[in-house]
């Protein structure tokens, strides 16, 4: 398994390891609840080194990028970003990532651990057939940079003093919080320059830092300390997953994959169908007009049951209808919730359903996404 520039730090924290996509990564500290609760209360920090991060630069860089991701990219002028989706032909989910614009026609694209190597060779062969390389010029970065997550209500009033002057590339600001939402600036960090932005997987205000592994690990320390008086904890990648499918972000591999579109995932608001031509337009472009199939719903339990798991049978009128695809025992609700996927018919708010773990079915009700959301 690889290793972040953090493993040592999270050894001495008392980090629980495990493997995840190929990474010796922390999945917990105390605990799941303590770091998920830290979070949505105060603030958390997440080692999130093992995502991957590709460089696409040159003058066909916006119109390479615009034929295979659905949303916009020419609406990200230098300092701006925006999830996206990557699609095969047949509309299934190659990944999913966040673009950001750096300057003119230079753009970081930040993807999941487990997709590195298939979106880079999916990255590649589409450059092929475009057309001019002259034009067009691909980085796979990912060995070179680590990253870290710092979220909570509580970052806005430690982070600036965490860098030591103004963005120098990118959005250009006079410190981390002038970012807004989806915005990010190059800020100077111990003798190199970080890009942070106003991003995050777990519903709450914060930011995402990439850098060179010897100032990521720098930057680490820094946050834990500036943070320790607002509550600042580390967090692993349990209470990252609680508190996303608290605000239903989907995870590739459970709500996305490459059988699965962004319009069944309930994603659809990324995918711009009026922008021209893109490779799974057609089909999506179907299910927008005619529907699917399957629809990816949320819903918690209404019953005292076990916490609903990924693969557990959603039924409905006595009947098996679907299948959890996140699942657990949130923290800030006290009760059990998930997405799964089940036919149209049963993907309205307010239906009744049930989940059933290990032999025993507990009632369970669709309900709005999210799930969670902030008094």
């Amino acid at each position: 398994m690889k290793r972040t520039s953090l493993y040592e730090a999270h050894q001495k924290l008392g980090g629980k390891l495990i493997e995840f996509g190929g990474w010796e990564m922390p999945v917990q500290y105390t605990s799941i609840t303590d770091e998920h609760l830290a979070v949505r209360n105060a603030a958390g920090i997440f080692d999130i080194s093992h995502m991957g991060e590709v460089t696409v630069s040159g003058a066909a860089a916006t119109e390479f990028l615009n034929k295979i991701l659905t949303n916009d990219i020419r609406k990200l002028t230098p300092g701006l970003g925006q999830y996206t989706l990557m699609c095969n032909e047949s509309g299934g989910v190659i990944d999913d990532l966040y673009a950001y614009c750096l300057s003119a026609n230079v753009f970081l694209l930040i993807i999941n651990a487990s997709r590195i190597e298939p979106d880079v060779a999916w990255l590649h062969k589409q450059a092929a057939a475009f057309g001019r390389p002259d034009d067009l010029t691909m980085s796979d970065s990912s060995n070179n940079y680590d990253a870290v997550a710092v979220q909570g209500p509580r970052v806005k009033e430690f982070i600036d003093g965490c860098f030591s002057g103004v963005s120098n590339c990118a959005m250009r600001v006079a410190r981390v919080t002038d970012l807004k939402k989806n915005e990010i600036g190059g800020f100077p960090f111990a003798g190199a320059t970080m890009m942070v932005s106003r991003t995050g997987y777990t519903g709450e205000d914060g930011f995402e830092i990439v850098g060179r592994a010897e100032s990521i690990a720098k930057m680490w320390d820094k946050l834990l300390e500036a943070g320790k008086s607002f509550g600042i904890k580390p967090c692993g990648l349990g209470a990252r997953d609680t508190l996303r499918t608290e605000v239903c972000y989907p995870l590739y591999g459970h709500e996305l994959d490459e059988q699965t579109t962004p319009i069944e995932a309930g994603v659809g608001f990324f995918v711009a169908l009026d922008k021209g031509e893109f490779i799974g337009r057609s089909v999506l472009a179907e299910q927008k007009s005619s529907g699917t199939k399957k629809k990816c719903v949320a819903f918690k339990l209404t019953d005292k049951g076990a916490p609903p798991r990924p693969g557990y049978p959603i039924w409905a009128n006595g009947v098996a209808v679907g299948q959890v695809v996140s699942g657990t025992q949130s923290p800030s609700l006290n009760l059990g919730i998930g997405m799964g996927y089940v036919p149209p018919e049963f993907a309205k708010v307010g239906t009744v359903i049930e989940i059933e773990a290990r032999g025993r079915r507990t009632a369970a009700v669709v309900v709005a996404k999210p799930i969670y959301k902030r008094a």
